[in-house]
């Protein structure tokens, strides 16, 4: 493990994430988005985990942290768990962000960070991205490069749906030790929300005031093609579809995982220009989760009824007895 003074000491930021291979485009866009987290003022600690090709040079470079040795499942994914874990462990700040590493943040992250700090004692804050065609490096010696990038996103820029979700900032130790999630095999992302919704955190939506630039690729460094479908139907994302089912292993094998994918709309807040405010999207979101669903909703019922006859049952006067 390498370390440098990558923090001021005055921000509470801690900044993590695993790149993939410097190679190609994909290495021209994380170099892109990870030295823009390096400019954003104040300047956040950044740890870089793994040891692909490329990773443990840009953090010398750039002054990062950087931890190479991490769990990994038998197909050689990365794993959530470890990865926040260590980042908690590595980390000297109240407030962590893991963001992927194609991601662009610029000033305005560690403001509506800073806000949502002072409102919330525990939290998750999230926030949609905007995806934009970048094939060069950024010219970050040029004062106006954030500028420019913006008003590029602004001009050009598509912003996506809330299911997509590339930054997770939340207070330390907000989440207890998680099920070993293999990073970017779907489910994961969603889950972190769903979790932090479940232990009755904040989760705070900062779409309206954060711009967040997710640099356009394909998947063809993965091992499963240029395409998600293949992806998605792979063993790897089916593991992890059981895995996010750990309070309630049954909601696996009954096809009831869709209880999980939580996103952006399923937030308790909104962060906007004009302050804090709750956000009754998330209502709408959850009644339309469930109608499209109406074989899992009346599994779900009848499995209420049953656990309260037997609860019912248990407390009778003299049903424990031998």
């Amino acid at each position: 493990m390498s370390t440098a003074p990558s923090a001021s000491a005055a921000c509470p930021l801690t900044i993590f994430a695993i790149p993939k291979p410097f190679r190609g485009h994909i290495g021209i866009i994380q170099r892109n988005a990870i030295t823009a987290w390096t400019r954003m003022n104040p300047r956040p600690q950044v740890i870089l985990f793994g040891d692909d090709e490329g990773t443990g040079d840009l953090a010398k470079e750039l002054g990062l942290l950087h931890f190479p040795n991490i769990q990994r499942n038998r197909w050689g994914t990365p794993l959530v768990s470890d990865i926040f874990a260590k980042a908690e462990e590595l980390s000297q700040t109240p407030l962590l962000c893991y963001v992927n590493a194609d991601i662009i943040l610029f000033d305005d992250f560690p403001q509506a960070l800073s806000r949502v700090a002072a409102a919330e004692r525990g939290f998750l804050m999230v926030g949609r991205r905007t995806d934009v065609d970048i094939k060069e490096p950024i010219a970050f010696n040029e004062a106006r490069w954030a500028a420019r990038v913006r008003d590029q996103a602004r001009s050009e820029g598509v912003l996506q749906i809330a299911r997509s979700i590339d930054y997770f900032a939340f207070t330390r130790g907000l989440y207890p030790p998680m099920p070993p999630l293999a990073i970017g095999r779907f489910w994961w992302d969603n889950w972190l929300i769903w979790k932090a919704r479940s232990l009755g955190a904040a989760v705070v939506d900062a779409s309206a005031v954060v711009t967040i630039v997710h640099q356009n690729h394909d998947y063809s460094h993965t091992t499963y093609g240029p395409g998600k479908q293949t992806l998605f139907n792979s063993e790897e994302a089916q593991l992890n579809c059981q895995l996010v089912c750990e309070q309630n292993p049954a909601d696996f094998a009954g096809g009831l995982a869709w209880r999980y994918v939580y996103t952006i709309d399923d937030a308790t807040h909104r962060l906007t220009p004009e302050g804090m405010s709750g956000n009754p999207r998330r209502l709408w979101k959850n009644f339309k989760r469930h109608t499209s669903h109406p074989v899992g909703v009346a599994q779900l019922l009848t499995r209420a009824v049953r656990g309260a006859a037997k609860r019912q049952k248990n407390a009778a006067p003299g049903a424990s007895r031998g």
